[in-house]
C-alpha cells in the first residue's frame, strides 16, 4: 500500500509530537531534583554563561582597539617618512 505525501507528513508529525511528550514526561520523572532546584542551577548556569560572554567580549575590544591604536600609530610613522 502506498501512502501520498501528505499522510506521510501527517505520519512522521505525529511520531514527532508523540516522542516529546514521553520523552517529557519520563524527564520529569526521572529528574533528579525538584522544580525549584533545577530553575535555579539552569538561571546560575545562564548567568555564568552571560558572564563569561561579557568578559570575552569586553577582551575581544580591548584587542580591537589596541589593534587600531597600532595601526593608526604606524600610518602616521609612514605619513612622517613620507612627508619628511
Amino acid at each position: 500500500m502506498e501512502y501520498d505525501q501528505d499522510a506521510r507528513l501527517i505520519n512522521f508529525l505525529s511520531g514527532v509530537a508523540c516522542g516529546a511528550v514521553i520523552g517529557a514526561g519520563v524527564a520529569l520523572l526521572m529528574a533528579p531534583d525538584s522544580g525549584r532546584k533545577t530553575r535555579r542551577k539552569i538561571h546560575r548556569a545562564a548567568d555564568d554563561l552571560r558572564d563569561t560572554a561579557y568578559d570575552r567580549w569586553d577582551d575581544l575590544t580591548d584587542d580591537v582597539k589596541a589593534r587600531v591604536e597600532e595601526a593608526l600609530k604606524e600610518a602616521r610613522k609612514g605619513m612622517k617618512r613620507v612627508r619628511g
